[in-house]
């Protein structure tokens, strides 16, 4: 029966049982609230459209998405005032066997938070706030996830958030060239410029930062020049930049307070990239658009072939990877065997089976955070980049199964010590080094 956001929301702020408790009752009143039958209601096989939909796990065994609607979405709740980035990386192993649907959705009753799940294009976050729901602009979105997903979908491509970003680094260090600025100068600032973004976009710095020092300093250069001084040097160790606590940030990048001369053009560059979707731009090109972005004798090739993602994983599998994935593929097998073992043992038999598995899993962590790379031209960075997140999301996968074996979490360890390259140009060499920070 239809209900009002009014209800749902009054009802669901009193609620406070545990996620097995309420999420079925939440979800088939958020199936009331959008006007959508209910699972069983729309399908009686639970084939398409159901609570408790299996799936088999990217990293092996059995797992159950608590609601899917194939083609849509999958769903995952947590009790309230949960962690959600758990739920969130749960579905991320489930989504093959759900056949990768457009939404992958978590909530804990208090927000729900809806993220697009479209190869080669940006994640799009929707995050809906109870209160959220009494407005006709959050109800729309919610509708939306039921009935056409693909109203949701990212009209841009990952590539060209990152060419639109190395294009307007390239007309920022046009300008800067004309005032007569150091070429290294200037890309070691636009460097930091660029460092900060993606620290902006990550949380390792604050929300909005550069849009709100924009407004602040109105269109005055002299102002903003000095704000960034600030900035950097809070950033270099650490400290309050206003009334916001800035972390220290090591490795030497802001190792000086320097900021070059900008005039008011150059603020409304600075504007527009703040602007794009950073959490849509992708690393392992963007070194090699940005070089060439700031060097002249290369900005003709700004446009020019690069070497994509896909080109450098067909170094970097084979060679790197796959020795470590067909290990890490035997040991998962030992593992479950283990693990079927000590279900049949009790006591101090069964816990010296769980710290075997333990004691094995840290020890495959510990190969993956011990693995060294080398590239010897390694231009901005682009082969160690890739290589760090493969790593990074090995590790990530061990740490996942880990937990899914009972043998509990422990931290992520694969760091950029593990990456060596050498490089003759000192500029990407330094480029190289935010790339792999940023990794």
């Amino acid at each position: 029966m239809p209900l009002t956001p009014q209800d749902f929301v009054s009802k669901w702020k009193r609620v406070t049982g545990r996620e097995k408790q309420i999420y079925q009752e939440h979800f088939i009143d958020i199936c009331h609230l959008v006007g959508h039958q209910t699972p069983n209601d729309y399908d009686p096989t639970g084939t398409r459209f159901a609570f408790e939909m299996g799936a088999t796990k990217t990293s092996g065994g059995q797992g159950w998405a608590d609601v899917a609607k194939l083609g849509y979405f999958g769903w995952e709740y947590k009790g309230k005032n949960a962690d959600l980035e758990k739920a969130y990386d749960q579905l991320l192993r489930y989504r093959d066997s759900l056949q990768n649907p457009p939404l992958l959705i978590v909530s804990d009753i208090n927000l729900i938070v809806i993220r697009t799940n479209y190869t080669n294009l940006p994640t799009r976050t929707y995050s809906l706030a109870l209160e959220d729901l009494l407005k006709p602009e959050g109800m729309e979105i919610l509708r939306t996830v039921f009935f056409n997903p693909e109203r949701l979908k990212p009209q841009v491509t990952i590539e060209s958030v990152t060419k639109e970003a190395a294009a307007q680094f390239s007309r920022l260090a046009e300008n800067l060239r004309r005032y007569g600025s150091d070429p290294q100068k200037i890309a070691h600032f636009l460097i930091r410029l660029l460092f900060c973004l993606f620290a902006e976009d990550t949380g390792l710095l604050p929300e909005k930062l550069f849009p709100r020092l924009l407004e602040q300093t109105r269109h005055n250069s002299n102002d903003f020049s000095e704000v960034l001084r600030q900035l950097f040097r809070a950033m270099n160790s650490g400290g309050y930049f206003g009334s916001d606590r800035i972390l220290h940030f090591n490795g030497g990048l802001f190792d000086n307070e320097n900021v070059l001369p900008l005039d008011s053009a150059d603020m409304d560059i600075i504007a527009d990239i703040d602007a794009l979707d950073w959490g849509a731009i992708e690393p392992s090109i963007f070194g090699t658009l940005f070089e060439r972005g700031l060097d002249p004798f290369k900005r003709s090739q700004l446009g020019a072939h690069y070497t994509s993602r896909d080109d450098i994983l067909l170094i970097v599998e084979p060679v790197l990877m796959a020795p470590l994935r067909r290990e890490w593929a035997a040991l998962q097998v030992e593992c479950l065997a283990w693990k079927e073992e000590g279900e049949k043992e009790k006591g101090k038999k069964r816990d010296g089976v769980r710290r075997k598995i333990s004691e094995k899993l840290r020890a495959f962590a510990d190969r993956v955070a011990a693995t060294t790379v080398l590239d010897p031209a390694c231009g901005s960075g682009n082969f160690l980049y890739v290589a760090l997140r493969l790593l990074l999301d090995l590790q990530n996968e061990v740490i996942s199964f880990s937990d899914e074996m009972g043998a509990g979490r422990f931290f992520i360890s694969v760091a950029p010590k593990q990456l060596f390259g050498i490089e003759t140009n000192e500029y990407a060499h330094e480029l190289a080094q935010m790339t792999i920070q940023i990794g």
